[in-house]
């Protein structure tokens, strides 16, 4: 058992914006069955990014659909397909990625209202389930491949779509890879691993590769981490899919927060934003709400 000399500090939320009813939908779904068995799922919202003018694009699962909130919270639909996006980071350049659980890595052209396929398959072998992914300052793009991976098939992989086009499988025995994040370094590879419910870390070699994998951390509950972000301190904050809670964790693995939903259980995913980026946005997905908490309050 750990013991702390201080207790992690508890952080409080608030509604930041919540999806208007006219855009949930009361109809059963294939991804629903499968994820949410006999769960009401009128949305599940994921994925939130900023794009430089401030406007926080977010997409819902079940539905094939990405949204745009604006500060002030109002929300637009940006397009909606046929398909599973289930995590999405915008670039430097502002382009927007997608994890697409259905169709592999795609790009969103925002303005068409359309979104083109980047990456559908492996050496000739579709992609298990695209989760999430994280786009490093060189322009590679990290993601998740999770499937309906767990204890059970601990097969999960997590890659790297270098800026060249090279792919490579950085890991093939993940359990069930889901939200992934890169130190401020870009030496080390954060992956939660929701079945194990734990976070994985993945250092560097000079090549490339990866070696002496680790459990960073360890958590409990029906579910597991999910979504991740790290700040410029280096501190990781890890979004908990059944526990309704960020917990915060040192560069060292000492939990030293926990950031408490004001809404429902299920955190699922994370982004740092607002003018001084000194806000944590938090999709709660089950109840299709956008919570924010201030970062002022860990220093």
């Amino acid at each position: 058992m750990l013991y702390l000399e201080t207790p992690p500090r508890l952080i409080e939320t608030r509604v930041f914006s919540a999806m208007p009813q006219h855009f949930r939908r009361k109809e059963a779904t294939e991804w629903a069955d499968a994820n949410r068995p006999g769960l009401g799922t009128d949305c599940f919202i994921e994925g939130p990014s900023f794009d430089a003018a401030g406007n926080l694009y977010i997409v819902d699962i079940p539905f094939g659909r990405i949204f745009k909130i604006s500060p002030a919270g109002e929300w637009s639909l940006v397009v909606e397909y046929d398909g599973w996006p289930n995590g999405l980071k915008i670039d430097a350049g502002g382009r927007i990625f997608v994890a697409d659980y259905r169709h592999g890595l795609m790009q969103l052209d925002a303005k068409a209202g359309s979104m083109l396929p980047l990456l559908r398959s492996r050496n000739s072998e579709s992609f298990r389930g695209c989760n999430d992914l994280h786009i490093a300052s060189n322009g590679d793009i990290y993601f998740t491949d999770q499937g309906q991976t767990g204890l059970h098939d601990p097969s999960g992989r997590v890659y790297r779509l270098a800026a060249s086009g090279r792919l490579d499988c950085l890991l093939h025995t993940g359990i069930s890879p889901n939200g992934l994040v890169l130190d401020p370094a870009e030496k080390v590879l954060f992956v939660a691993m929701t079945r194990d419910n734990a976070v994985w870390r993945l250092p560097f070699m000079r090549d490339g590769s990866v070696s002496k994998v680790g459990r960073f951390c360890s958590l409990f509950g029906t579910s597991g981490p999910d979504g991740m972000t790290m700040d410029k301190a280096g501190r990781l904050f890890v979004a908990h899919a059944s526990l309704g809670h960020v917990f915060v964790f040192a560069p060292n693995g000492e939990m030293i927060a926990r950031i408490k939903s004001c809404a429902g259980h299920s955190c699922t995913n994370l982004a740092i934003g607002g003018p001084n980026r000194d806000r944590l946005y938090i999709t709660e997905s089950a109840t299709g709400t956008v919570l924010v908490a201030d970062l002022n309050e860990l220093n």
